[in-house]
């Protein structure tokens, strides 16, 4: 007989490793992990682990002749700066791979007799605001509002989440009477911050690496305009939310996608936090002309009242509290030890 699981995919990302940690110590222990890397050695005693491809067809098939998926959380992706050297690559796995895991979840949830819950963290990537005057006209945006999305990156996020609503809502409807069974859930998350795993280059990532490289002593050189403003969410805050979506009443939900936001700062303002706990702090700003180009096409504040509407969400974190109790304590022990 098959046993039930929980499916993660990317789970040695910043987002997997918490999620992992955070469902296992919930005593979920049940937990399916996947993605190209090796799981991390603290977290390996709190699932199975399969290092694979998430288009692995045969893989994934060998998957649920052992497993009844009854939940995915599909985090896998390539992100968006990447993603801009090798759009077809980012194609490949942001677009083919959440439809392959789409298709999987659809036809355990016709086999199952009840929905499998598919839950997919989509990103602020999705906007694409023209200019920094509309920009300036527009600072907080709804769902709906401004979705041109100006990477390979964000169009595929917004394509995902498509995808996710077509199988949620319309697959099998157009070809048989049979029930559609897929529980569908994205969330938009802000620019995400973690203070437990080195940042890998994302278009969000210059606050945590002026933390990392405050706290080692090395100069960092930000790479974009110190006026630059977007929302933010630390990972505590991420993970909480994922976990809150996945377990909201059907019933509730009146939407497939939901932003989530916690605070929104300028990269000067996190200049200042840097320093008030690193004092002799070098941090200067030599914007990126293709990476400020990107952030400034996102918007400076995400509109989440549905969320707190339908399923509670609220943040635990401010952004004071986001860098004086998590974040800049955390990455200094790193390097102390």
């Amino acid at each position: 007989m098959r046993r039930k699981a929980t499916l993660i995919t990317g789970a040695c990302g910043e987002v997997g490793q918490a999620l992992v940690e955070k469902l296992a110590k919930q005593g979920h222990d049940n937990l399916i992990t996947m993605d190209l890397k090796p799981l991390p050695e603290h977290l390996i005693k709190y699932s199975t682990h399969i290092l694979g491809d998430i288009l692995d067809k045969a893989l994934l098939s060998r998957l649920v002749s052992e497993y009844e998926v009854s939940a995915i959380f599909h985090l896998a992706a390539l992100l968006s700066t990447r993603g801009e050297f090798t759009p077809v690559a980012a194609h490949k796995v942001n677009v083919e791979g959440t439809l392959v895991l789409l298709q999987l979840a659809a036809d355990q949830s016709e086999w199952r007799g009840e929905p499998v819950l598919f839950v997919f963290p989509s990103s602020i990537a999705a906007y694409g605001m023209p200019d920094l005057e509309t920009k300036a006209r527009f600072p907080r945006v709804r769902e709906w509002e401004w979705n041109y999305p100006i990477t390979i990156y964000g169009c595929n996020k917004l394509y995902g989440e498509m995808l996710g609503t077509y199988f949620g809502k319309y697959f099998r409807q157009l070809a048989a009477d049979s029930p559609v069974m897929l529980d569908f859930r994205s969330i938009r998350f802000p620019g995400l911050i973690s203070a437990f795993t080195v940042p890998s280059g994302g278009t969000s990532d210059y606050g945590p690496e002026m933390i990392h490289a405050a706290a080692q002593g090395k100069p960092y050189a930000c790479f974009v305009r110190p006026d630059t403003v977007i929302s933010f969410m630390v990972m505590p805050d991420a993970v909480a939310a994922l976990i809150r979506l996945a377990e909201a009443p059907r019933s509730a939900l009146t939407r497939s996608v939901y932003n989530v936001t916690s605070f929104n700062i300028s990269a000067d303002q996190i200049r200042e936090l840097v320093l008030e706990a690193f004092p002799g702090a070098q941090i200067t700003f030599e914007p990126d002309p293709k990476r400020q180009r990107i952030v400034d096409s996102w918007p400076a504040d995400l509109d989440d009242r549905d969320a707190r509407r339908d399923w509670n969400w609220q943040p635990e974190y401010d952004h004071r509290r986001s860098f004086q109790e998590y974040l800049i304590p955390n990455i200094a022990k790193k390097y102390r030890n």
